[in-house]
């Protein structure tokens, strides 16, 4: 496997068991999503970067509370509905290598979202050094959009966003 020592546990935590592992891919499969946006962001070569979110949503954040302390990465939030008592909480994951390694993690064990484990850690693993990586990048990111159906109506066509602020004088 390809995760770090942060993962692992002690004895008596057994995070790093297969049913461990299967039952985190089981939720991702289930309740959550693996997406990348492209961002623009000043301090990158080309003004963009790409960006791989992994997030798992529940009614109750007790168990996502639970998971981002013992995976040591992500951040829980509160969406609370208008006009309603109802609210999902979410697991957020951004951060590059924490993603890495919860997608290497998972990655034999899930079975719904094994094409976007796939895609996600092509980008991440990816380096970007001429406009044509992030152009390559930008095209893997509008793949793995369209796994995500909630986001069908929202999405960008991220290509098409970074060819129009990049002249071809650049």
């Amino acid at each position: 496997m390809g995760y770090n020592s942060r993962m692992n546990a002690g004895a008596v935590g057994k995070l790093d068991t297969a049913a461990t592992k299967a039952y985190l891919a089981g939720l991702l499969d289930g309740d959550g999503a693996i997406s990348a946006t492209i961002e623009r962001h000043p301090q990158k070569k080309f003004g963009f970067r790409v960006r791989v979110e992994i997030k798992l949503t529940q009614k109750d954040d007790r168990l996502l509370r639970s998971l981002a302390r013992e995976f040591k990465c992500g951040v829980i939030s509160c969406n609370r509905k208008r006009d309603s008592d109802y609210s999902t909480h979410d697991w957020i994951i951004r951060d590059k290598n924490d993603c890495i390694r919860v997608l290497e993690y998972i990655g034999p064990y899930t079975r719904l979202k094994k094409r976007q484990t796939v895609l996600a850690l092509k980008i991440l693993r990816g380096t970007i050094v001429t406009r044509k990586d992030l152009i390559k990048y930008a095209q893997v990111a509008d793949t793995l959009a369209r796994f995500n159906v909630r986001s069908k109506n929202r999405r960008k066509n991220f290509v098409s966003m970074i060819q129009a602020s990049i002249s071809s004088n650049d």
